[in-house]
């Protein structure tokens, strides 16, 4: 990989839309799925060519910023994800990959995880985690709630499922959230996927 995509060890990733509350959500979102990048924003081409386009590993541009630099974009467009604000596959852009930013949180995070798996693979191109994050932090009992949190399972169900009473079920998901600092089912959601111990298709 170019070292000019790393800063301190980290790939980095460029937002590029004038939208600053769209920006700041979608930033959050990709920092919790993918904790390993660096994510930049910008509000127009033009300032992501000022920092340099070599710099960075993929681009998530809103559709009138594509559509404004269409021939720009055009030569990375393996690189670039399109944000749209439509479902409707019939008002994509055929030649890139894109994603529906106007849906609830939990489908953007599905849909933001289901991109991250099909254009990496078993972490395929991606560098590795740091330490921190690759070692085994939870218990497996924990990893067994957390897998059934991912799911959309409520305490009770997890209880029965795991056989367990409801104030160990309770007291699993507070430990959880202390160990790993994530409070959100988003997030929890995101780092069960990330570390292998729910398939997305279950979510």
């Amino acid at each position: 990989m170019n070292h000019k995509m790393m800063k301190g060890g980290r790939p980095k990733i460029a937002i590029i839309d004038p939208n600053t509350f769209a920006v700041i959500g979608l930033k959050g979102m990709l920092q919790n799925i993918l904790p390993i990048m660096t994510v930049d924003s910008f509000a127009s081409v033009e300032e992501l060519k000022v920092a340099g386009i070599e710099n960075y590993f993929h681009y998530f541009a809103a559709m009138n910023v594509v559509v404004e630099s269409r021939s720009f974009f055009h030569d990375i467009a393996r690189k670039t994800i399109v944000l749209t604000t439509s479902n409707d596959p019939t008002t994509h852009l055929s030649e890139f990959k894109c994603l529906c930013v106007n849906m609830p949180e939990d489908h953007l995070v599905k849909a933001l995880l289901a991109l991250e798996q099909y254009g990496h693979p078993h972490g395929k191109n991606l560098p590795d985690l740091p330490k921190a994050l690759k070692g085994k932090i939870l218990s497996d009992r924990e990893i067994e709630v957390l897998s059934l949190v991912a799911q959309g399972k409520i305490n009770k169900e997890i209880a029965d499922q795991l056989n367990i009473s409801l104030t160990t079920v309770i007291s699993h998901r507070k430990n959880i959230q202390e160990k790993l600092g994530i409070k959100s089912v988003s997030a929890l959601t995101i780092y069960a996927v990330m570390h292998g111990y729910v398939d997305i298709n279950k979510i």
